[in-house]
């Protein structure tokens, strides 16, 4: 970084104010680094305009290598759990598979240590089995009593713990033997999660730190899901286990060799299809119509509210797949969330190997749910990001704008329109509204994803910018939001759009105009009681001119009487000006033939050919109010003497 703004010569300076974090950005420097060039400008002596341009860019760029940071990161946990999973998939060798999860969890959490010990039936205890930067041998043969110590705590409570200074926490039984171990591995914060087949604790997992450290959220959800595959590995080893054991009994009876070798090679092939479904990238749907080859039968992915709500709860508190009448069901869940179940239809008779194969596919599934998730909220974020810019103006910088337009598949320069979309119809439950209008910002960033736009929440609503295609018009875009997002939801959304706008990457306030216009519309609807539904400026006759930003007066004539004018303008003919004298008169066609000096029968037919024209209900009070408007403003804007 020093080097390149000496090389920019003495009382010069840089293309930009951001090329200096630009390089830090792309050497991945520490957060520290990103005071060094102001500090080098002020030794340099650098315009004052220059320092403040620094101190302008430095903030966003510490966002934006937080954000690089954190997505590093969340790329980094994927991978492990897949690679974990993986792992699984092919187990061979239990310890093997242990030690990698311990591995990856302390490199995930940036821990000085990680543990994991196992339940002894019985001794009634919980003893180490695997560590990973542990140094103390008398830690490393601790045996902890149930109850005693944080990790007799998790082990006989099944709930994790965590405490940022062990010695100074007075929620644990503290024992000379385990004080003395943690005291000679030199522990202070500890984080336990509970390793749990069904509801039975079978171990727990830790990770630790030599000094005081808070453990976030994030970072327990994340060691909880190791200690799930951690769990299923044992699980899975144990079932391997049994299954040796029986194919010795099996060499006794040749029947039932056959029997049950034809269960263990479709075991085996539901791993190596999962394992190659992970591998691949493959969705929900993938897995179920794998399991169902295997298992020769149907089964299909539900939604947690589409499923036996009795069965899908048993499935979740036990672990394992439960019978539902002539179906079996096995909960989709991840850190206490319900996401779906697996659900085996016309199968009532289960082999124990095919019960747990549907069990396996259940976890799969959550993996890749939780992936599918992570990588939409990821782009939603962006997405949402990009639009907050726009609608604040905050990037000048057309350029920049089309760039990250353009990794989003959207082009800024193409004819776009603002729609402002609101859920109607509240509950008093805050939770469940929350989810509601969870799910609306998750469909409005589908909707946009699909139609190259953008999309973000604001203003207690959300708020869409789609491309306007040839042909395409802003009602037919808001009408066809409402239907979507309320199909999604299940609610009606109601949606106001603006009028088609361009110029986004160049005109800053582009964006911010067209959504002013957008909310107008969205009240207006509102006002009118037509919640639910979709409309754009032009839907609103008169009043349109009133929503709309730009008064597109030669719009709303041509929308009310063009027909006439065209009329009048193609065969010489006077409607435009018997209208005009008609609504004089006081619409009284006696008085009519005064003024125009003509027979009543030739006012009659004229104005017949008007409602041929403008329609049968060109004069009711709402149709004749906006034609009278639009005649005044057509006279207004004719040329003289016409």
């Amino acid at each position: 970084m020093q080097q390149a703004e000496r090389s920019a010569g003495p009382g010069e300076r840089p293309a930009s104010a951001e090329t200096p974090y630009l390089e830090l950005l792309a050497r991945g420097a520490s957060a520290d680094a990103y005071e060094q060039p102001v500090l080098l400008a002020r030794a340099e002596g650098r315009p004052p305009e220059w320092i403040a341009a620094l101190q302008r860019a430095k903030p966003l760029a510490l966002r934006v290598r937080a954000e690089l940071e954190g997505r590093r990161r969340r790329e980094a946990e994927l991978s492990a759990l897949f690679e974990t999973a993986h792992d699984l998939a092919g187990l061979r060798d239990l310890d093997a598979v242990l030690q990698a999860i311990v591995q990856r969890a302390r490199s995930l959490l940036g821990t000085d240590v990680a543990y994991l010990s196992l339940n002894d039936p019985a001794r009634g205890d919980t003893y180490m089995r695997v560590t990973e930067g542990s140094v103390a041998a008398r830690f490393q043969q601790l045996r902890l009593g149930m109850g005693e110590g944080l990790g007799g705590l998790v082990a006989q409570t099944a709930r994790p713990y965590v405490t940022d200074d062990y010695f100074k926490d007075d929620r644990f039984q503290h024992t000379l033997t385990i004080d003395a171990g943690v005291r000679d591995e030199g522990l202070v914060a500890i984080l336990g999660v509970p390793l749990t087949l069904g509801h039975h604790v079978i171990g727990v997992l830790f990770a630790a730190d030599r000094r005081a450290r808070v453990f976030e959220r994030e970072q327990i959800a994340l060691l909880g899901s190791f200690a799930a595959l951690a769990a299923a590995a044992i699980d899975t080893a144990n079932l391997l286990a049994e299954t040796r054991s029986a194919l010795a009994g099996l060499e006794r009876a040749n029947e039932i060799i056959r029997d049950r070798s034809g269960v263990i090679e479709r075991a085996s092939d539901v791993h190596d299809r999962l394992a190659e479904l992970v591998l691949r990238g493959g969705g929900v749907h993938d897995v179920a119509a794998a399991v169902s080859q295997v298992l020769d039968g149907t089964v299909e992915f539900a939604e947690a509210a589409a499923a036996p709500a009795e069965a899908l709860e048993a499935s979740r508190e036990e672990g394992h797949a439960v019978r539902h009448e002539d179906d079996w069901i096995a909960a989709v869940a991840a850190g206490g969330e319900l996401l779906g179940a697996l659900v085996l239809r016309g199968h009532p008779g289960l082999d124990p190997v095919d019960q747990r194969t549907l069990e396996r596919a259940a976890m799969v599934t959550s993996l890749l749910l939780l992936a599918r998730r992570s990588a939409a909220e990821a782009e939603q974020r962006v997405r949402g990001e990009l639009l907050d810019d726009l609608l604040d103006a905050r990037d000048h910088d057309p350029r920049v704008l089309r760039e990250r337009a353009a990794r989003l598949d959207a082009d800024l320069d193409a004819v776009h329109v603002v729609l402002a979309a609101r859920l109607e119809g509240g509950t008093a439950d805050a939770d469940e509204e929350a989810d509601v209008r969870r799910r609306l910002a998750a469909a409005a960033s589908h909707l946009a994803a699909t139609r190259h736009g953008l999309a973000a929440a604001r203003d207690g609503g959300t708020v869409l910018l789609l491309p306007l295609g040839p042909g395409g018009s802003a009602t037919e875009l808001a009408r066809g939001a409402a239907r979507q997002l309320g199909t999604a939801v299940h609610a009606p959304v109601t949606v106001g759009a603006s009028g088609p706008a361009d110029g986004l990457a160049t005109r800053p306030d582009a964006v911010a105009t067209a959504y002013g216009e957008a909310r107008r519309c969205l009240d207006a609807l509102r006002l009118l009681g037509r919640t639910g539904d979709g409309a754009a400026a032009e839907d609103f006759g008169f009043l349109g001119l009133l929503l709309a930003g730009d008064r597109d007066i030669p719009g709303f004539v041509d929308r009310t009487i063009g027909q006439v004018v065209e009329y009048d303008r193609r065969r010489g003919t006077e409607l435009l000006r018997t209208l005009d004298a008609y609504f004089d008169c006081g619409m009284s066609p006696a008085r009519t033939k005064d003024e125009l000096h003509v027979h009543v029968n030739t006012v009659a037919q004229r104005l017949e050919r008007v409602g041929r024209l403008l329609g049968d209900d060109w004069q009711s009070p709402a149709r004749a109010l906006e034609i009278q408007l639009a005649l005044r403003l057509h006279r207004l804007s004719a040329p003289t003497g016409h």
